[in-house]
């Protein structure tokens, strides 16, 4: 019994370890090896035709400012086509995206909602460009970000370029373990970069091959993380851009942004189900070998912790001390899902710091997609997250 104890234990400690230190370590040690590789030769093509796409759903608040920012791009406008998808929005959206046809915006309204991925694939008979960077209404690329993406995209083993993603808010009761953690997140995603190439572009901004990106993808699953796998079937490799920096306002609303954390990572669950194959290491190498480490090993943490707490209760029969951890233990469910269900309208108390509760509830939403994942769910119509919009 103590044995089976400790080995329960053990596994979210050693899943915690490899997939959050020894990873990135092998990634730096991978990188510098990779780096010594020959490059191969770039392409002629300076400026090649770009579509922005942006998927938009009762956006009337910010589409006008996302559109400016876009129409700031550092990108010559001839060479330039900005789509707006509007989901069946009813906010009045559609008016101003039309009030900025004569800038060379265009808007195409999809008749009934029918989500993120859908109004995608409704996009591709209006698609003109060599390349397409997708994009956010809430968030705001850097006035360079179109073009630095594009001169990524001139590697011809390049597939995808993917923004690097800045954390920002200007509220002090933020969820600032969000922004840690995706400061690590883009840490990694360069080190897989120097190692050849990410497992998964941002959502939030990345460039990808127009050829790639008509290959369509199923409506309930995300086109994001598919898009560095549909790269990497047709031969290229997914990038991350580090001087291409999107703007990301981080999350307020605790309870907001688990709801979120549980949709994202149940559509990132089914969509690595549908490429399974994808992890065969024999057929794709390293790249089978980044997908298991950077996803599915950072899952098993908090997955592999529901069975730590039985393991704890096991060694708290032969000792004691084990019921003060087991203790703790349950304390920290209990902030987990206090973290997962605070109101958003309720500031969370200074002794009770909000980057802990969203870490913890961050956690919790790994257990609540996997079951989602398992026993099925019928919300696959994207909704998008509610923030206020990035000032930058």
């Amino acid at each position: 019994m103590i044995i089976v104890g400790a080995i329960l234990v053990s596994l979210p400690v050693g899943f915690g370890l490899y997939a959050y230190v020894l990873y990135p370590m092998i990634l730096r040690i991978m990188g510098a090896r990779f780096s010594r590789a020959k490059s191969p030769a770039r392409s002629a093509i300076e400026t090649p035709l770009v579509t922005i796409v942006v998927p938009a759903y009762n956006e009337a608040h910010q589409i006008r400012q996302t559109i400016a920012a876009l129409l700031a791009q550092d990108y010559p406008a001839d060479r330039r086509q900005i789509l707006i998808l509007s989901d069946a929005s009813t906010d009045g959206t559609d008016g101003i995206v039309r009030d900025h046809e004569t800038d060379g915006v265009e808007l195409l309204r999809m008749p009934n909602r029918s989500g993120k991925t859908a109004a995608e694939n409704a996009s591709l008979s209006r698609i003109r460009g060599e390349i397409v960077v997708n994009t956010d209404a809430s968030v705001r690329l850097h006035p360079q970000a179109v073009r630095l993406l594009v001169e990524a995209m001139a590697d011809p083993t390049v597939g995808v370029a993917s923004t690097r993603d800045v954390s920002i808010t200007a509220q002090e009761n933020a969820n600032h373990a969000e922004g840690s953690y995706v400061g690590y997140e883009m840490g990694v995603r360069a080190l897989e970069t120097a190692a050849g190439g990410i497992v998964g572009a941002s959502g939030s901004g990345y460039a990808i091959r127009s050829a790639l990106h008509r290959v369509r993808v199923r409506e309930d699953l995300s086109r994001d993380f598919s898009a560095a796998l549909t790269a990497q079937r047709h031969g290229f490799r997914a990038v991350s851009v580090e001087d291409a920096i999107c703007y990301v306002p981080r999350s307020l609303a605790l309870d907001h942004e688990y709801r979120r954390k549980v949709r994202t990572i149940s559509r990132g669950m089914e969509t690595l189900y549908f490429n399974r194959d994808l992890l065969n290491p024999v057929v794709h190498r390293s790249f089978a070998w980044k997908l298991l480490s950077h996803k599915l090993c950072r899952w098993f943490v908090p997955l592999t912790a529901v069975p730590a707490l039985v393991g704890i209760a096991l060694l708290a029969i032969s000792f004691p001390v084990g019921f003060a951890v087991l203790g703790i233990g349950l304390g920290v469910v209990a902030l987990s899902i206090a973290g997962a269900t605070w109101p958003g309208h309720r500031p969370v108390p200074r002794w009770l710091p909000a980057g802990m509760l969203g870490a913890l509830a961050a956690n919790l939403a790994v257990i609540h997609s996997a079951w989602r994942f398992f026993h099925g769910h019928e919300d696959h119509v994207w909704e998008p997250t509610r923030r206020a919009a990035a000032s930058v």
